[in-house]
């Protein structure tokens, strides 16, 4: 990642106020946006970080986290295809939501993924990667920077020649990044997945651990 390239969080819900206060510890600049305007001035404030309206922090970035709720991300992708043309999209997402028993169920098919699933809605020449959705944000945040051995977060995505941006960002947020392939993947890092925290995993892993895993 250049110096100069700009990393929006968009969606300061759980998963988006773990992401971007662990971007708080390492002092790393991005841009904060959120539907609620106060919520965002606020929190920017927090961390030291731009705050922005959602459209001008898409036009504004290079990179956008859109930590937004899986069933929005489609229309959102659509809303703003221009100006996300060409850009690098990370998408946490889950696709689940709670059941009548107390916990959560898959709300798309078995065996599909979200990941997949948005990148079908991917403006012209951007890239998508699944990536910082494969832990709980209690664990996002818990076990950033742990010592002595950071945790993985695990990404996946289509395109090699953005690798390292995203392993910078993951290492910003204070964990060991592990590729483990293309999208078709991405179902393994999801919720229910064998290599989400609230899958067959368990917990989360170090690097030497999560290489045994894949």
């Amino acid at each position: 990642m250049t110096n100069n390239s700009k990393v929006a969080v968009i969606g300061l819900g759980n998963i988006g106020q773990a992401v971007a206060g662990n971007f708080a510890k390492s002092n790393t600049s991005f841009i904060a946006a959120d539907r609620n305007i106060e919520k965002a001035k606020e929190l920017a404030e927090k961390w030291n970080a731009k705050q922005s309206d959602i459209t001008t922090a898409v036009k504004d970035a290079d990179t956008v986290i859109l930590a937004i709720p899986f069933e929005t991300i489609g229309g959102f992708l659509k809303e703003y295809s221009t100006d996300l043309e060409g850009k690098i999209i990370i998408d946490p997402s889950n696709p689940i939501a709670p059941d009548e028993n107390g916990g959560f169920k898959k709300i798309i098919e078995e065996n599909e993924s979200a990941g997949e699933i948005n990148a079908s809605y991917l403006p012209k020449d951007a890239k998508l990667v699944k990536a910082f959705g494969t832990l709980g944000a209690a664990s996002l945040v818990g076990s950033s920077y742990q010592v002595p051995e950071k945790a993985v977060l695990f990404y996946a995505n289509n395109d090699e020649t953005i690798d390292a941006e995203i392993e910078k960002l993951v290492q910003e947020n204070g964990f060991d990044a592990l590729k483990i392939g293309g999208l078709d993947q991405s179902i393994r890092i999801e919720v229910f997945g064998d290599l989400h925290e609230f899958g067959a995993l368990g917990k989360t892993v170090t690097i030497e651990e999560a290489k045994q895993k894949i």
